[in-house]
Parts: structure tokens; C-alpha cells; sequence
């Protein structure tokens, strides 16, 4: 719900997957407070659907705090920027590769 209206009735493609977003990022704060450890996070493509103010906010949230996998068609220098030290993976023709030129 966001000012008492059904987020999924709504609320835009960008406002559904923030609020999902939100949900995901209470319930490892949940996880954390419960067994003293973060849970690893797996995102999906989740960056081409945000804005780039959203795309900043989720990833300072979760900024050596998570350990997180995040999958994308596409890294832009912004995101690469806002990333501390990231690993960076290609995969092609079924072989994963460590890109160097982090």
C-alpha cells in the first residue's frame, strides 16, 4: 500500500518493483536480527527497472553490508562507480568468465 492504494492496482511498474524492493530489503534486516547473519541477495535484473536515483539508493542500502549477486544485461559506469570493488562476471557461449578491467 503507498497513501493507502494498492501498490499492485496502482501504482507503475517502477513504483511495484520499489516496493517489492523495500519488502526484500526489510526481510534481511529481518534475517540479520534473527540468526546475527545477513543472507546472501540475488538480483535479478532489478537495476534496468529503477531509475538512477532508485538504482543509487538500493545500492548504498546494501553496500558492504550484503552479499549480493546481481545479474544485468548491461553495468553502467555510474553503477560500476557506486560499487565498491565489485567482481565482475561475463558469461558466454555456457563458460563464466572474471572480467579483469574492474
Amino acid at each position: 500500500m503507498i497513501n493507502a492504494k494498492n501498490v499492485q492496482t496502482y501504482g507503475s511498474q517502477g513504483q511495484q518493483r520499489t516496493t517489492a524492493l523495500a519488502v526484500k530489503l526489510a526481510e534481511i534486516e529481518l534475517m540479520k536480527e534473527e540468526t546475527g547473519e545477513y543472507p546472501i541477495l540475488l538480483l535479478d535484473d532489478v537495476l534496468s527497472e529503477l531509475d538512477g536515483e532508485r538504482q543509487t539508493h538500493l545500492l548504498k542500502t546494501i553496500q558492504n553490508k550484503v552479499q549480493t549477486f546481481l545479474t544485468t544485461p548491461s553495468l553502467s559506469e555510474i553503477t560500476r562507480q557506486l560499487i565498491d570493488d565489485p567482481k565482475i562476471f561475463r558469461i558466454a557461449h555456457g563458460k563464466i568468465e572474471l572480467r579483469e578491467e574492474n
